[in-house]
């Protein structure tokens, strides 16, 4: 059959378009063989072929000098075909839309679903039209009307109906052969269960003209419909799965109770369930592992989660005594982290005897086992030797302290235990996979998504790190800088990454690592979006992370920090700065003990540490159980003694400094004379505001748009701390939403966010898991809890003592009211709005205190789900809230 493009696109000198498509004609996806098409005016491009395909896709490209200079954005064109019929198309380039979210997997499987319509019926001589609209919803349908017959006579009730076919596309073939003279028409979007039509589209009458070639042609328009910006929003919850509490729990809640949770964000309205990270965390096999953003596996889900009520053992004495010791460990008020492992380890043991054999040998699992197995093997290997040699530090065990497959093929096929082992942890991941792919499916049934959480970075102790060490920079450590509730910074003591390393395939690491998100989510929020525009570094001898500096960066050579009036000696800048003076401010009555057993005088007056505590991690290691006063009060001065620097040392190029971080309250920085300091901070101004904002955006720019681009989740980001002038932009320009928190304002100097400012592309929560809870906030700072109820909450007189139901109400009620596009509220703040379901004690709602360096993640809700579901006062309460801020 022949078919004839046409699409109106401006090129400039040098430039042509082609047509690159499934079919041979177009080069089956080969860019190098794509169809050239011709110019015939300034910006019509036309081009005829034929082919033998009963349907085709393909998209439009820019070529320049042979290479790819542009290409269209999103799902490629589709075409149905008749071979008795000749097809002349009319398209449109398809950029990067304004409101590229509407293209999201959650809107197309979950919000906006259709299913696509069945073959189309064409006339003799048809006119197809394909309209590119994403915002009807499940209730919705595309209508047509029109000045003729044909076209329904601008009678309501004879308006044509299109057929959903990709997402976001209708379509409809007309019969063109009645059509003789131009016909007016609009386009319109039509309510099903209210029978009338909602909204025309904006703009004049459209002109359908007739057809003057033969019989057997189909013409195809393809066109936009007219919106105005449609200010979708949706409410949310946010819970971390460990948190959940069901009836059928095990001590900890499973991917099989989200499904509940699914039920009661149905219940209320709400579109969105975003948890934390559910990745396995298993190093020590203890509650240290509660930390869910320490992974050993950026794929593997941790086991702990597997909702082992859908899989009940054949022997039923042992199942009950399973059941037992379950029920006990379920009524406790919070995680019993060690005792859950340990138990439900047991079960997943047993459950295997019984069950995996056959299930090994099962197809669905065969097809897993094939399409996981570049990280599903290394991640069983990996999990059978850090319980071999007792230590996930895989530079300490005795063989296999590198990965080579072969090896390790070789060495599990060879030993039964071992085999039996990865046999194991596979049928484990298998199960885990397929219960929350049902969670997945279960949400979008009930219009509900699921949003992920990935972390910035990887643990040290990790499969990553074992299989690909040469892309993470394993000699230093990662964290953030200081901020209003960490004088000290941040360390997290993940490896940085080599992005060079990454740059060199496209950062496929990263690409696979989103893919496999998108197997459970919609949406999903990157942890320290900051970290791809440059990120915190600190050395591994270091404990805080005051001795950081930003990666990359553009340190200052000694010639440049004096051209800003700044004398410059090395070992005084770069050098803990110890002098007498200070030091009874630093240890008190211990100074002289200090003196005499951790320093050595090198001039008048001055000393350095001595070797055995020169660093914090060697001072860390002298202290080590040491609880006392003395003990703490030496430990925490020795370590600001090591602070004591204006300038470090780039790692990578040592005759380059980095001011150090908020180094104006250093005793070092206090006994500059006044030119130094004016000199100092000029340049710390210059440094850290001014000097990288170009060179971070292009950091960000050269990393996240094909990151983003492979998935269809939605993308949110978390920039909050000390984040560089060009942020905001980047989020803008790739539509990445941001993370908006009243009590949090980015803009210097302001107490609270004034929440109707907030802009739309945002994800607004009244707290996160790593701040309190609004109760608890209320009882931190009465200062700061009095501001708040005299400038936001517009209350006269004294706040009260405690955030009552009707203040919470009225917190939770502004954030709905916000203009961000989702409002996700953490079910503690929920639930603080009814006297009768809020826990008693506001206190033990708090999920991470991240001033505590090893903190236990073991918040539940004190309710159980199924209690939750059965409030039904409160639930259309919740109900009623959600719609009235319109975001149901």
């Amino acid at each position: 059959m022949k078919i004839k493009l046409h699409i109106d696109y401006h090129t400039v000198w040098g430039q042509n378009i082609y047509v690159c498509g499934s079919c041979p004609e177009l080069g089956n996806w080969d860019e190098k063989k794509a169809l050239k098409m011709t110019c015939t005016s300034s910006s019509e491009w036309i081009v005829d072929f034929e082919t033998n395909d009963t349907s085709i896709e393909y998209r439009y490209i820019v070529k320049e000098n042979e290479i790819v200079t542009a290409q269209e954005w999103g799902d490629p064109h589709t075409l149905l075909l008749d071979s008795s019929k000749t097809f002349d198309v009319l398209d449109s380039w398809r950029g990067i839309p304004s409101q590229r979210y509407l293209y999201t997997s959650g809107f197309s499987e979950s919000f906006f679903h259709h299913d696509n319509a069945s073959k189309l019926k064409y006339y003799k001589k048809a006119i197809l039209l394909k309209v590119n609209c994403p915002y009807i919803k499940k209730n919705q349908t595309m209508v047509l009307s029109g000045s003729s017959k044909a076209l329904g006579e601008w009678n309501i009730e004879k308006t044509i109906h299109l057929t959903p076919a990709n997402f976001g596309e209708w379509q409809v073939a007309i019969n063109a052969t009645p059509i003789k003279t131009p016909q007016e028409y609009k386009l319109a979007i039509y309510d099903n269960s209210e029978n009338k039509i909602i909204h025309w589209e904006k703009g004049s009458n459209r002109v359908l003209s007739p057809i003057a070639e033969k019989e057997d042609t189909v013409r195809v328009e393809a066109l936009d419909y007219r919106h105005e910006w449609m200010s979708w929003k949706a409410a949310g919850v946010s819970i971390p799965v460990f948190s959940l509490r069901s009836k059928d729990s095990f001590g900890i809640g499973e991917f099989s109770d989200l499904k509940k949770m699914v039920d009661w964000s149905t219940l209320t309205g709400q579109k969105i369930i975003q948890i934390l990270p559910i990745n396995d965390t298993t190093i020590t096999h203890t509650w240290i592992d509660s930390y869910p953003y320490n992974a050993i596996s950026i794929y593997a889900l941790h086991p702990i989660y597997l909702g082992l009520k859908s899989y009940p053992l054949k022997d039923e004495k042992l199942y009950k005594k399973y059941e037992s010791e379950a029920k006990e460990l379920n009524a406790l008020k919070e995680i019993d982290y060690d005792k859950v492992l340990a138990l439900k380890s047991s079960y997943i043991k047993d459950l295997f005897k019984e069950i995996g054999t056959s299930t090994l040998k099962s197809k669905d699992y065969l097809t897993f086992y094939k399409q996981n197995e570049e990280w599903l093997f290394p991640y069983a290997c990996f999990s059978y030797f850090r319980d071999v040699y007792k230590t996930a530090n895989f530079s300490l065990w005795k063989t296999q302290n590198s990965f080579d497959k072969k090896k390790l093929t070789a060495f599990i096929k060879s030993n039964k235990e071992a085999k039996e082992s990865v046999e194991m942890l596979c049928f484990t991941q298998y199960l885990l996979h397929i219960q929350l792919k049902e969670v997945k499916e279960y949400a979008h049934q009930h219009e509900v998504v699921l949003k992920g959480d990935i972390p910035i970075g990887i643990s040290r102790n990790s499969v990553e790190a074992w299989v690909e060490p040469h892309l993470f920079n394993l000699d230093v450590q990662t964290g953030a800088p200081p901020d209003d509730f960490s004088f000290f910074g941040q360390n997290w003591g993940f490896p940085t990454y080599n992005w060079d390393e990454m740059a060199k395939d496209g950062y496929q690491w990263w690409v696979k690592r989103f893919r496999k998100m998108a197997d459970y989510f919609d949406a999903y929020r990157i942890d320290h979006i900051l970290g791809f525009f440059r990120i915190w570094e600190i050395p591994l001898s270091s404990v805080q992370g005051l001795l950081g500096y930003f990666s990359p960066a553009i340190p200052m050579t000694v010639e440049e920090i004096q051209s800003w009036g700044m004398w410059f000696d090395e070992y005084r800048m770069t050098s803990p700065y110890i002098h007498e003076h200070f030091l009874n401010d630093v240890f008190g009555e211990y100074t002289q003990d200090v003196i005499d057993r951790y320093l050595t005088p090198i001039a008048w007056q001055t000393f350095k540490l001595k070797d055995s505590c020169n660093t914090q991690v060697k001072i860390k290691a002298l202290f080590e159980n040491k609880t006392d006063n003395k003990s703490n009060v030496i430990r925490n001065g020795l370590y600001s003694l090591c602070n004591e620097v204006l300038f470090i040392k780039d790692k990578r190029e040592p005759w380059k400094y980095h001011p150090r971080i908020t180094a104006q309250y250093t005793h070092s920085y206090a006994d500059l004379d006044n030119n130094a300091k004016l000199a100092f901070n000029r340049l710390y101004d210059e440094f850290f505001y001014r000097r990288h904002s170009q060179f971070w955006r292009e950091q960000a720019m050269s990393k996240l748009p094909s990151l983003i681009a492979s998935t269809r989740m939605l993308v949110c980001g978390e920039d909050l701390g000390m984040v560089p002038e060009s942020v905001p932009s980047v989020m803008n320009e790739l539509q990445i939403l941001s993370l908006e928190i009243e009590r949090m304002p980015k803009v210097k100097d302001m107490a609270f966010n004034y929440l109707g400012n907030l802009p739309y592309m945002s994800v607004c929560t009244t707290s996160t898991h790593d701040m309190a809870p609004i109760r608890a906030w209320w009882n931190e700072n009465r200062e700061t809890t009095q501001k708040y109820y005299n400038q936001i909450l517009w209350k006269n007189g004294a706040a009260p003592q405690d955030c009552n139901s009707e203040l919470c109400s009225q917190i939770v009620t502004n954030h709905l009211n916000s203009p961000s596009m989702l409002a996700i509220l953490p079910l503690q703040d929920w639930l603080s709005i009814d006297d009768k379901l809020k826990r008693e004690n506001p206190e033990e709602e708090r999920i991470n205190i991240p001033a505590i360096a090893q903190h236990y993640w073991r918040y539940r809700m004190h309710l159980s789900l199924e209690e939750l579901l059965d409030a039904k006062e409160y639930n259309a309460h919740v109900k009623d809230m959600v719609k009235s801020s319109g975001r149901e």
